[in-house]
């Protein structure tokens, strides 16, 4: 039975789908005007995992993410680049997909973009303006008006009095109330805009999720997800929208990832202190990056740090080295036997996958003990519903980077402590120099060479049959 803690319950709920056997699900995606930041790395893995296990189970999935590709800060970067937006945001596009395809996130089923989407939202629009929801104001924007929405704070808990006395509320003279908030922007000289019985214009932000959603999914779906920081006001107003628009229950299941933390604060552009995924990943394996996030509850803060990746680093090596020796493919998993058992069981309990990565390390003792095939196979076949341990263990062991460019490919460098980082070919050369000297018995330069190696992070494993296998350490 899987339980999920719904954001909107406050609690973790059974999970019953609307219609037996199906799951409908929608995220909000990227607005895409700069490169993907960790934060947003976050969000696709986790909500890939929630994917790839309701899979597993047994559900037929429908997937949503959707593309913001029209929005202020879009708007804003095409004017300071001299683009226009649709040239932005086609490369913005190509390099989201670029950076979840190394991180391996599968596609979703549907990925609709705002801008195919307005004639929805002016009819949603419209729809609310009928039902006394919305109103133009005198500076021609549309406008919800949040106190007609008796149910508004239902998702954030928190009260309009309060929302009110808050700091964060935008003062605009031409509102009803400071609380309401924009639906149509009118137009602006040099801006995009489409026509709308309100003049020409463009939409607010929280409509377009409105939108997007219930035309791919329904007025009425299983599962919402996203950053826990669009809880509110986005995810709000949309529960406002919708159901405003609808009149009858947006989502069943509300579901919100935990931050990325830098030194103990939010991870974000406004502070200065992100990492984009290209820069992390001209550093390490996309596959250590992602076991990096999902090694932490999707709930949980996640506090980025080289000692962080590094750890996950030797951690996924660890499972890889189980791997090693096996010619195994993932199959059909045997749910009655106890690791996997322990594995469902933990993932059914709102995909908790620090305790689901236990089982695998559990799993790989065992394996590193007996030598099983059919536990080699478990151990790749429950990885690779968290998306992992699906490479080849030697090449992963000896560093084929996954993501952009292949380490082989790459030039030895040096780094500033003077330690050489070999290429696949430079290190096989030593190994075959090392192995000549200690034919010659010249053990001197056989212990120089395996040293010189060690310092840049190769480590030897002599077999018993005089063969010499080699990893990254």
């Amino acid at each position: 039975m899987l339980r999920i803690y719904n954001s909107l319950t406050r609690d973790k709920q059974e999970f019953v789908p609307i219609t037996p056997g199906r799951v409908r699900m929608y995220v909000c995606g990227m607005t895409v005007y700069d490169y993907c930041h960790l934060g947003h790395a976050r969000v696709m893995v986790a909500f890939d995992v929630v994917r790839r296990w309701l899979r597993a189970a047994g559900f037929e999935v429908t997937y949503v993410r959707n593309i913001t590709d029209i929005d202020d800060k879009i708007i804003k970067r095409a004017q300071e680049n001299g683009e226009s937006v649709e040239a932005l945001t086609a490369r913005f596009i190509r390099a989201m997909d670029e950076d979840n395809a190394a991180l391996g996130v599968e596609k979703p089923d549907y990925e609709p973009r705002a801008t195919e989407h307005v004639p929805g939202m002016l009819k949603m629009i419209g729809l609310l303006e009928q039902r006394g929801l919305a109103y133009q104001a005198a500076n021609g924007d549309v406008n919800y008006s949040v106190r007609k929405f008796p149910a508004y704070g239902k998702l954030s808990g928190k009260s309009l009095d309060d929302l009110r006395a808050g700091e964060r509320v935008e003062v605009d003279a031409t509102k009803q109330d400071p609380l309401d908030f924009v639906l149509w922007k009118q137009a602006k000289e040099g801006e995009p805009s489409w026509d709308s019985p309100w003049g020409k214009g463009r939409p607010g932000w929280h409509i377009e999720c409105s939108v997007m959603s219930s035309a791919l999914l329904g007025s009425h779906f299983d599962i919402h997800g996203g950053g826990q920081d669009l809880q509110f006001p986005h995810h709000e107003n949309e529960i406002a929208q919708s159901e405003g628009a609808n009149r009858e229950t947006f989502v069943n299941y509300w579901m919100h990832n935990g931050f990325v933390r830098v030194d103990n604060e939010k991870m974000s552009k406004s502070l200065g202190n992100f990492f984009t995924v290209r820069e992390v990943l001209a550093r390490y394996d996309a596959e250590v990056i992602r076991f990096f996030i999902v090694r932490a509850h999707y709930r949980s803060p996640l506090n980025y740090s080289d000692q962080h990746l590094e750890d996950a680093k030797q951690a996924l090596t660890r499972l890889y080295t189980a791997l090693k020796g096996f010619d195994v493919r993932p199959g059909t998993v045997d749910w009655s036997n106890a690791y996997a058992h322990r594995f469902r069981d933990a993932m059914n309990d709102d995909f908790n996958t620090p305790e689901a990565i236990a089982v695998l390390f559990d799993l790989a003792n065992d394996v590193n003990r007996t030598r099983d095939p059919e536990h080699a196979r478990l151990l790749e076949s429950l990885g690779g519903i968290l998306g992992l341990l699906q490479r080849d263990p030697v090449a992963f062991l000896q560093g084929t980077v996954t993501g952009y460019g292949n380490l082989a490919a790459r030039p030895a460098t040096v780094h500033g402590s003077g330690v050489v980082s070999h290429t696949r070919e430079s290190i096989e050369k030593l190994i075959a120099a090392r192995a000549a000297a200690r034919k010659s018995r010249n053990f001197a330069e056989a212990d120089r060479i395996r040293k010189e190696l060690l310092d840049a992070g190769i480590v030897l494993e002599d077999s018993p049959d005089g063969q010499t296998a080699w990893r990254r350490g």
